[in-house]
């Protein structure tokens, strides 16, 4: 994300004059549409060295609500202005909507909340994490192109099939070697849809729940007692082009997942996989 802050002058050692500085900062923190200016479109030079291409990052207008990032937003915005009396350093404001990821290289686009932090080195092609909610991740797996030769999202078979495919996949993924730990999981659904590009995409929605033991070395049954650890939902979309596999993944606590369904499904919705230019 891009923000550019009015930078503030250093006040003079004047203790009245310091106090009439610090109002005059509340004031403008207060009144934040005059302070940040949101950059509309931005180049990120990749981090990987394989990559030649420019990713864009473009800023979406969007009127989705969501009550829980806006009264974390509220909160840091009080905390930031107590402080403002002690800092001389002006801090961006964490800002609810959404910005379009568009990664030319590899020929994918989607939306993602713009103060979502992008996370390096988590393995997939590119991955962002809610800053407050740690659990709840965008990401994005693409097959290898000399390994596969997809012509359609159809060649994985019907949704209920390639669903079983993805949540054996997901499964192989989170296997433990810890003692006492068992995994229950669950397709939600499956469909598919053809976009606006007319291109065939499948979804898929399943569950997975992780329990463990509280001393899983107890000797008697009694003191090994089982709890959940967590319990998450899972949403994938596909796509195939270029001959290769595309799979965009979300990752969301359960409970969360129920405040912020019209979200997370408004990013599945706007993935799509573009044709690359050899």
């Amino acid at each position: 994300m891009a923000a550019i802050c009015e930078s503030i002058p250093t006040p003079p050692r004047s203790t009245d004059h310091h106090r009439t500085t610090v109002s005059s900062r509340r004031k403008a923190f207060l009144s934040l549409e005059t302070r940040i200016i949101l950059s509309p479109r931005f180049t990120l030079a990749p981090s990987s060295s394989r990559r030649f291409s420019t990713i864009y990052f473009q800023a979406q207008d969007t009127d989705s609500k969501v009550p829980r990032r806006n009264a974390m937003a509220l909160m840091l915005s009080s905390f930031i202005i107590s402080q403002a009396g002690s800092h001389d350093v002006a801090l961006s404001l964490p800002s609810v909507g959404f910005r379009e990821y568009l990664d030319t290289f590899d020929g994918y686009s989607f939306l993602y909340p713009k103060n979502w932090i992008q996370v390096r080195g988590a393995g997939a092609d590119i991955f962002f994490r809610d800053p407050f909610v740690l659990d709840e991740n965008i990401s994005m797996e693409i097959s290898s192109p000399s390994s596969s030769k997809y012509e359609s999202v159809e060649d994985l078979g019907p949704p209920q099939v390639a669903g079983e495919k993805v949540l054996k996949q997901y499964l192989t993924e989170f296997m433990s070697t810890r003692l006492g730990v068992k995994r229950e999981s669950n397709i939600l659904s499956t469909s598919s849809r053809v976009a606006d590009d007319g291109r065939m995409y499948y979804q898929v929605e399943v569950n997975i729940k992780s329990y463990a033991n509280n001393n899983e070395l107890a000797v008697m049954p009694q003191d090994r007692v089982t709890r959940l650890e967590w319990d998450r939902r899972y949403l994938s979309v596909l796509g195939v082009e270029n001959n290769q596999l595309y799979e965009l993944r979300l990752q969301t606590p359960e409970n969360v997942f129920l405040e912020e369904e019209n979200d997370l499904r408004r990013i599945m919705d706007s993935f799509r996989v573009m044709k690359v230019n050899a």
